[in-house]
């Protein structure tokens, strides 16, 4: 008699290796088990249903897998699924997070009718195998966060037995197992250069000039400011000193006479010479051309700064990026100058009667201006959602038919919201006409009238400069102004 033969069932399998479990299988070891396991099922796994996570990939967070994410899209594909089984090494493998692993388990039992094995781990069917699982899920949950406290417990008692753990400052590299770190020649001569200059009388922002100048770079291939610099002149790792979260020990690493020599007296020079910062209250202003200046070398706003000698010197505006340190090109000028400059300009427009400025339309309060504003906020809304399904489809998440259905609904969506915006900017208000030149004229006026009187202050002063001028930019070289002005 002939034997008919039973076609065999389409199974899959999903492999990650644990980033923290040492005794854990490699991902060969896993599938050659798991195709056991299949074959003895009565079940194959065809090569495009094996989802293997790159070596590293952590089982918290599931949005983070990609083979994880493409075998449930694989899943959701068509109906009914494309493989009827999913085979696991251990539960622990689909996932460390108890939420997220009876919302996915949900999808492939219940939506793509798919059955969920794991060969190390092989419970009973029915209730009481759910249960076991679930108590499988939940310690292994446990295990995930119980890891995390371990591992601070572990790297304290390794600083405690004076092991190297931390990042390596400028000048050094690390060897791994805890061993001192070693001196980078090229990256340390930099550092003897910081104490050095330091401890010879410079600030930090000449030295991150200088340093800049020369082409040197931090540990992260950034350009040297003034706080880079502080932070290697402080760091008592140079003076041979480890420290890791709040545990300090005498390290084994070498040190060099050229910096530790320097350290101690480069630190009371710190000591001495730092000043709290003088904060000054949010309504203050500490010059009514404040935030008006630019530099014309990086664009950057000049800062205003005192000069504490009793009107012997002028106060004066200077690039903050270059009393950082982070660009070599001064750009600073007095007080008295700005003040005439600005005076000047306006001199000038009120003798010619000629000004060149931009308008800008005052913002209109209206029901339509309200109404309007919730319009846009919800297209920008609508532009996200569009992504995501886009993302969606593209990651495999949703099929075809579903980022279809999806991309029609919200295509309604904007084509409403576009004709409600329609409707209301046919409905609003004819916008204001420009001021004319005399009203231009007469505010350039009054603002020349509120600057010119020193018994007007600085609050006030502020506000009516920034009435009519945008931004004024400042080329030293050249020593000019360029004004900007503008009329609302």
């Amino acid at each position: 008699m002939k034997k008919t033969s039973v076609p065999l069932e389409i199974g899959a399998a999903y492999i990650r290796v644990s980033t923290d479990d040492q005794t854990e299988l490699s991902p060969d070891a896993q599938l050659r088990e798991i195709l056991k396991a299949a074959k003895a099922d009565g079940f194959v796994i065809p090569k495009e249903f094996i989802f293997i996570e790159k070596r590293g990939i952590s089982g918290r967070r599931a949005e983070n897998r990609p083979e994880f994410q493409k075998m449930i899209a694989t899943a959701k594909s068509q109906k009914p699924a494309p493989f009827s089984r999913l085979y696991l090494w251990k539960f622990s493998r689909f996932a460390r997070n108890q939420e997220e692993s009876t919302f996915y388990k949900g999808i492939l039992r219940k939506k793509c009718n798919v059955d969920i094995k794991s060969v190390s781990e092989p419970i009973m069917e029915g209730m009481f195998g759910r249960l076991i699982e679930m108590i499988i899920e939940w310690f292994d949950e446990y295990y995930s966060i119980n890891l995390s406290g371990e591992v601070t417990r572990g790297m304290t008692e390794k600083a405690l037995r004076n092991g190297y753990q931390t990042t390596p400052c400028l000048g050094y590299a690390a060897v791994g197992e805890g061993k001192p770190f070693v001196i980078v020649e090229p990256e340390y001569r930099i550092v003897e250069f910081i104490h050095s200059s330091y401890h010879q009388g410079k600030d930090m922002t000449a030295i991150a000039r200088e340093a800049n100048r020369l082409g040197y770079l931090t540990k992260r291939g950034n350009r040297f400011d003034r706080r880079a610099v502080a932070l290697i002149l402080q760091n008592p790792f140079y003076a041979g000193i480890v420290s890791w979260n709040g545990i300090q020990f005498q390290g084994e690493h070498e040190t060099r006479s050229s910096v530790t020599d320097l350290f101690q007296e480069n630190q009371e020079r710190i000591r001495k010479e730092y000043r709290p910062l003088k904060r000054r209250e949010v309504s203050s202003c500490s010059h009514w051309a404040s935030g008006l200046l630019r530099c014309s070398i990086c664009g950057s706003s000049l800062s205003f700064n005192r000069t504490g000698s009793n009107g012997k010197r002028s106060d004066f505006f200077q690039c903050w990026k270059y009393s950082k340190g982070i660009h070599p090109g001064s750009c600073s000028i007095s007080v008295r100058q700005v003040e005439k400059a600005i005076i000047s300009s306006l001199e000038e427009i009120l003798a010619s009667g000629d000004i060149c400025c931009e308008y800008l339309p005052p913002h209109q309060e209206s029901p339509q201006s309200d109404e309007l504003d919730r319009i846009r906020d919800a297209l920008s809304r609508l532009e996200t959602k569009e992504r995501r399904i886009h993302d969606a489809y593209e990651g495999g998440v949703d099929t075809l038919e579903e980022y279809r259905r999806n991309k029609e609904r919200l295509q309604a969506e904007r084509i409403s919201l576009e004709q409600q915006a329609a409707d209301l900017a046919a409905s609003a208000p004819a916008p204001p006409a420009p001021p004319s030149k005399e009203e231009i004229l007469s505010a350039v006026e009054d603002t020349y009238r509120l600057l010119s009187d020193p018994e007007i202050s600085y609050e006030i002063k502020g506000a009516a400069a920034r009435r009519i001028i945008k931004e004024i930019v400042y080329n030293r070289s050249e020593n000019t102004f360029h004004f900007t002005y503008y009329i609302s």
